[in-house]
């Protein structure tokens, strides 16, 4: 029996609507273009806005090609999760919203539902270099996807 979370589910369905079904077709610009999501590059901070209803979100450009998809992932998690402007809510629940993000961006970056067909592929293995370099991310980022997943997995 396999165990799916409710943020794996909601990603393999977004991504499926979207037809993004394989790591090579994983690319912030085609996401934030149909989710209608304006993306602008600035030197400061990554973060996402919302005026008037409408989502932007802001990539440091100063960041690697990997770093601004790991954050674009993360900000996305704001933008489909979240309300509010974090300057006026208190601590605690700023900091569950961040780590809720931090959740989401490793499982839209590296989608348990690829990583499922990879396992399966007896051409793929699941080695730490051929995540990093197939989903386009940093190793420490990879590593930390990989034990996830293959924790979950041994959990069920």
């Amino acid at each position: 029996m396999s165990y799916t979370t409710y943020t794996e589910n909601l990603i393999k369905e977004l991504y499926n609507r979207m037809g993004i079904l394989t790591p090579q077709n994983l690319d912030f610009q085609t996401i934030a273009m149909q989710l209608q999501i304006q993306v602008f590059y600035w030197p400061d901070n990554s973060q996402a806005l919302f005026l008037k209803e409408r989502a932007y979100i802001f990539l440091n450009e100063l960041l690697t090609k990997q770093q601004q998809w790991q954050d674009f992932c993360h900000e996305l998690a704001h933008v489909i999760l979240h309300i509010g402007y974090q300057g006026r809510m208190s601590p605690l629940f700023r900091d569950y919203q961040e780590n809720k993000a931090n959740n989401f961006m490793y499982h839209a970056c590296i989608p348990s539902f690829m990583l499922d067909k990879l396992e399966q592929s007896v051409d793929n293995a699941l080695t730490i270099q051929h995540v990093q370099q197939l989903f386009n991310v940093e190793y420490d980022f990879a590593v930390k996807r990989l034990e996830q997943y293959i924790g979950n997995k041994q959990l069920f």
